[in-house]
């Protein structure tokens, strides 16, 4: 049987969607950096995760269906609990069913949504954004699929001198005739990823945009006083396809039929990056010094540090040394 190695993705806790998606009743199918993940509720509710392919013929258990809080593979109906354990093998009640589970993902369901880690053995706890753990907010979600790697989406997503040109009739239009002007972007690192200073010379500065590691936005809107965020998730797929979740959070408009009014508007910004980003030449970012860089590109080259040296080829955890 062979575990899902997660391609330059290994080792990292990532957002996979709304944990209330999830139901009871059916599984979930999800891809993260070239492998298949199956998603369920066990007997007791609890979410679980398995590499989604039996260990009997390789076919996609997400296929198949729940059965009293076990995946049945969609094959030969070979049933596994929450932990990959085989519970049942239909013809073959005398099979040593101790050796022919699944293999079980860490997964965990914090602030309303699904995380999971990209390793057979979790190492530490999601670091969970801020804003998703305040009480009393609406949080909606909604997904794209972009046909190129995902570190050009998130270093997109980290990018602010593009708004007059890419977005200059939505959320760029402000800065329309302001390009002149010299533009200051400030990477300042943070326990949990960085926050993105931007000054625009004769204005004050503005610290709307977070990043948290490895693959996550959040960018600060927050009209009249009143809570609006946007968090960008950059999944990798497969090698050049990237989903991106945007997740909506507003203290305001909380009613769920409001829901797609928010995601009409991120969708029409989404539509305007996804036609330029997926242009680009190569598809994934490239080596130090194979593009052309200026002073107000300090953000995505920081993310390009980050993904060099920690998140394609993560460094194993250093032994405790510890004697307690």
């Amino acid at each position: 049987m062979t575990d899902p190695r997660f391609a330059d993705f290994a080792n990292q806790w990532v957002p996979l969607g709304l944990a209330r998606t999830i139901a009871a009743d059916r599984p979930f199918a999800f891809v993260v950096a070239d492998e298949r993940i199956v998603v369920f509720r066990d007997a007791h509710g609890r979410l679980s995760a398995l590499h989604d392919r039996c260990p009997h013929r390789g076919v996609a258990l997400s296929l198949g269906r729940i059965e009293k809080g076990e995946l049945q593979c969609p094959f030969h109906g070979w049933r596994f609990d929450g932990a990959g354990a085989c519970t049942h093998v239909p013809w073959n009640p005398q099979a040593r069913r101790d050796s022919l589970g699944a293999t079980a993902l860490p997964v965990c369901e914090v602030a309303g949504v699904v995380w999971l880690y990209t390793g057979l053995t979790a190492i530490g706890t999601p670091s969970i954004p801020e804003i998703l753990t305040r009480p009393g907010l609406r949080l909606s979600a909604q997904t794209f699929l972009w046909n190129v790697h995902w570190t050009r989406v998130m270093e997109n997503m980290l990018d602010a001198p593009h708004l007059p040109f890419v977005h200059k009739g939505t959320i760029g239009r402000a800065l329309k005739g302001k390009s002149e002007r010299r533009m200051d972007m400030e990477w300042r690192e943070t326990a949990t990823g960085a926050q993105i200073v931007a000054t625009r010379e004769g204005e004050a500065a503005r610290t709307a945009l977070r990043y948290h590691y490895p693959n996550v936005m959040e960018l600060a809107i927050d009209p009249g006083g009143r809570t609006l965020r946007l968090l960008a998730v950059c999944t990798p797929e497969r090698l050049n396809r990237t989903r991106l979740t945007l997740y909506t959070v507003r203290s305001f408009a909380k009613w769920p039929w409001l829901d797609p009014l928010f995601a009409r508007v991120n969708a029409r910004i989404a539509a305007e990056d996804k036609a330029i980003v997926e242009s680009s030449l190569p598809a994934c970012v490239p080596a130090p010094g194979a593009e052309r860089s200026v002073a107000s590109d300090g953000p995505t080259l920081a993310f390009r540090k980050l993904w060099f040296t920690r998140i394609r080829d993560p460094k194993p955890p250093e032994p405790s040394t510890s004697t307690e």
